[in-house]
């Protein structure tokens, strides 16, 4: 998780696609292709040096691409960091979905390219079902890491803010699944402490020190990485893998998942950031929460929902 401030998306210099010079396989007098070895060897060669030298020293390549699909699409729908990250005041505002959207966005190529290879070399999660881990557990509690760390990523800003009057964290955006990883990274430190984390197959870091070693790297190496949003993923890793939050199994994780969408919807509506027009959010005098009707175009049939009502009414 990165938390970074006004720095917008970087951009490709040239705007436009990087076309691959291709040549063509060289032909005989009658109009069929050449077979002979020597050609396509050297042929093959060439092509292979132009295409390691676009690769490892032409940094336009990466940017190239990087902008076709991501970058392209950002910059027509005029899409930021700070659209979807998440912050104090943008919470404040109703924008609760973004305790989701914060977690799979990220500033650039290289952020998300390390974050998930950390998330690779933790994989072996998936295959430790006899210690109580595996598949499953991976999927239930990954949901719970997600709200949780950003949660209480939100709960230390509003400390921060509120008793020591550090207004610098109203600003700051985080973005990232990092507090994901290092959960992942904790849990496993503290089930299965015999495991070796691999970086990019170069760096090996035991276990059991590697969450809080790569606390202290990622803040010194990288300066914008987010520290508070790393702790809490560490927080919440330890709070599970000790047992302080357990219980999770198929019908908690799909009634999560459902609530998650419902206050995913609700929010994006009421904030203002999506307009559903099939859902209307009314004020309730007896109670601050709101009244939630679904509208069904075709028969003009609603599903009312309101704090006041023990059920659903279908009027």
């Amino acid at each position: 998780m990165c938390a970074v401030h006004d720095t917008a998306l970087p951009h490709d210099e040239s705007g436009g696609r990087m076309h691959d010079k291709r040549t063509a396989l060289p032909h005989d007098e009658s109009g069929g292709r050449m077979h002979d070895k020597r050609a396509r060897s050297r042929f093959d060669s060439v092509h292979c040096r132009q295409f390691i030298k676009h690769l490892v020293l032409d940094s336009r390549f990466f940017r190239a691409y990087e902008s076709d699909a991501i970058e392209s699409l950002c910059r027509k729908k005029g899409i930021g960091y700070s659209h979807v990250g998440l912050s104090y005041d943008t919470a404040l505002e109703g924008h609760h979905w973004r305790i989701i959207t914060s977690a799979f966005s990220h500033i650039s190529i290289l952020h998300l390219v390390f974050n998930m290879s950390a998330l690779w070399s933790l994989g072996v999660i998936e295959q430790l079902g006899h210690v109580g881990l595996g598949v499953e557990y991976y999927l239930h509690y990954t949901m719970l890491l997600v709200v949780l760390s950003g949660l209480l990523v939100l709960g230390i800003y509003h400390i921060l803010i509120k008793r020591f009057n550090l207004d610098y964290f109203r600003r700051v955006t985080a973005v990232g699944y990092s507090c994901v990883v290092f959960g992942w990274m904790t849990i496993l430190s503290t089930k299965q402490p015999s495991s070796k984390l691999e970086l990019f197959g170069l760096l090996s870091l035991p276990i059991s020190f590697a969450p809080f070693e790569s606390l202290i790297f990622t803040s010194i190496i990288v300066p914008q990485a987010s520290f508070i949003g790393h702790l809490s993923g560490i927080i919440v890793g330890y709070a599970i893998a000790w047992g302080v939050i357990h219980g999770m199994n198929n019908y908690w994780a799909v009634s999560m998942l459902g609530w998650m969408v419902l206050v995913f919807i609700l929010s994006l509506k009421k904030s203002g950031t999506y307009d559903f027009s099939f859902l209307e959010i009314e004020s309730v005098e007896e109670s601050s929460l709101p009244s939630v009707r679904f509208l069904s175009p075709g028969n003009g049939r609603t599903l009312q929902m309101s704090a006041s009502d023990v059920g659903l009414n279908l009027v």
